[in-house]
């Protein structure tokens, strides 16, 4: 049994919350009387419901956010209805904004917005102590001098299978109008010694992945080089870590450092969003594009670096050739994973001031993800939402990584992949589901069918990627004569769709955005 049961229901089993460690770790002397429950948002509610009351609570804190919307106010109904009496607390970024519009907000006893790190704990007492406190309270920027940090809460099972996420500050001080941090200013750094004191226990009892949650890790150089300084004295095959950096800062100090780890052992997220003047301009994104390019060019080329690059498509006055356009300069520049992602209108974003303007329509559900706009229709949007899946598939994958510079040859690469997704899209209509041998057979018949010339080199290509893999079986790559062959991959298709494909085969592949 307990008094207090924090809950949230994860995107999947392997992300352990943060949050929740964070609200457990300030209870003080409640500390005891709490138990977590997390679970997935594949999960039925009532199961997740069934663990919550098992322990006989009488406060429910639930953590909501964009990704777990929907099925948290199916969780929230489901416990008022079954136990009415016990007092829910509704706190996270999805409900600290636009609250009173939010249906799941009217299950609500208390509402904690912002940072809610110390509130939760003084509501659970003034609760359990029989007062009567607001049902809205404003949990603010509290000072991290005041936080306890949570990382003794993630238990041996979390640190040998989970991603454990670790903060060595919060804030963010750019205004980037789609992003929430816009709205978390200044930037409040913990005390890099005691942060170090506590990768050190993490590290001690196992731990050698480890995601940093920062939005500006490179904001404070002193104290990233700190950071980056503890993990290189402490190098290790199994080592990983995670940070997203401010694009355009690379002083020759943080350069240096990153230079003196093994290969593969950091992964850099850095946002790019846009190279189109007037959109940076018109959702306050400033950054130094030329500086930018530079930066991404020489991170690169360093061998411990994997860098993930964001594009962000659907923001006001950027069309979809603006945006091929940026995404071919970042192919340009080498980077080994290009993110490209929908806008998204996430409550209280200042991004919704341009809606009337650029004629935004954004869907109303979780995500909120933009379903057309002034430059780009529902098609067109759709469009781009299937190539961003094809190319999670063949660039993001890194399975194909000597076959797309020969594809891409001469070629823009985004207008190859919008050929590629239209060719794929009128003969198999679907982007998910695709095994990855009929995925290599298919990247080859569309270099056969688009009349493209050296044959033999994209069927080695295809081979040797297909062999780096270390994969026993292997696709069919044409016959003897170079020309495509009916494979079995495609044999094991319904009926139905093998007739679709045969009457497709006519069809001549969309042009290429150029």
């Amino acid at each position: 049994m307990a008094d207090i049961v924090l809950c949230t229901l994860n995107a999947r089993w392997s992300h352990a919350s943060f949050g929740l460690r964070y609200l457990l770790a300030n209870l003080g002397a409640l500390q005891e009387r709490c138990v977590l429950v997390e679970a997935e948002i594949a999960q039925r509610s009532s199961d997740t419901l069934e663990q919550i009351l098992v322990h006989k609570p009488q406060i429910v804190g639930l953590g909501v956010y964009v990704w777990n919307a929907l099925e948290m106010h199916q969780l929230a109904q489901l416990l008022k209805a079954v136990r009415p009496e016990i007092r829910l607390v509704l706190g996270g970024p999805e409900i600290s904004y636009e609250t009173a519009a939010q249906p799941i907000a009217a299950l609500a006893d208390h509402i904690i917005t912002g940072e809610a790190d110390l509130a939760f704990a003084q509501l659970c007492r003034q609760l359990l102590e029989g007062l009567t406190p607001p049902r809205l309270i404003v949990g603010g920027n509290p000072s991290l001098d005041s936080i306890q940090l949570p990382y003794d809460l993630y238990d041996d099972n979390d640190l040998a299978n989970r991603i454990v996420y670790v903060e060595a500050s919060r804030g963010c001080p750019f205004e980037c109008e789609f992003c929430l941090s816009s709205l978390d200013a200044p930037v409040r750094s913990f005390d890099t010694s005691a942060f170090l004191k506590a990768m050190e226990k993490l590290w001690e009892r196992g731990l050698r992945r480890f995601k940093f949650v920062d939005r500006t890790f490179n904001l404070d150089i002193k104290a990233a080089v700190a950071i980056l300084d503890f993990f290189r004295k402490r190098q290790n095959p199994q080592m990983f870590l995670h940070f997203e950096m401010i694009p355009d800062r690379l002083p020759p100090q943080l350069e240096h450092m990153l230079e003196h780890f093994a290969p593969g052992t950091i992964q850099l997220e850095l946002g790019v969003q846009t190279f189109h003047p007037q959109a940076a301009q018109l959702i306050h994104r400033r950054q130094n594009a030329e500086q930018l390019q530079e930066n991404l060019r020489r991170l690169a080329t360093l061998p411990a670096v994997h860098v993930h690059a964001d594009l962000i498509a659907g923001l006001p006055a950027e069309d979809e050739q603006s945006f091929g356009q940026g995404f071919d300069r970042l192919w340009a520049l080498g980077v080994q994973e290009i993110q490209l992602g929908i806008l998204k209108r996430l409550r209280g974003a200042p991004i919704s001031r341009h809606t009337q303007a650029w004629q935004m329509v954004y869907s109303p559900l979780p995500p909120y993800e933009l379903m057309q706009n002034k430059l780009i229709d529902f098609a067109g949007m759709q469009r781009l939402k299937r190539l961003a899946r094809y190319w999670d598939l063949l660039g993001n994958s890194g399975h194909f990584s000597l076959t797309l510079p020969l594809l891409f040859a001469g070629r823009s690469p985004y207008g190859t992949m919008r050929e590629f997704t239209g060719w794929m899209e009128s003969r198999h209509h679907r982007s998910h589901g695709i095994a990855l041998q009929w995925l290599f057979e298919m990247v080859y018949e569309f270099y056969a069918a688009a009349g493209r010339i050296d044959l033999p080199a994209i069927q080695s290509a295809l081979a040797a990627d297909w062999r780096n893999g270390g994969r026993r079986a292997h696709p069919t790559l044409g016959d003897a004569a170079g020309a495509p062959a009916l494979t079995h991959a495609r044999s094991a298709l319904p009926p139905r769709q093998r007739r679709r494909l045969r009457d497709a085969n006519t069809d001549q592949p969309p042009s290429p955005l150029s």
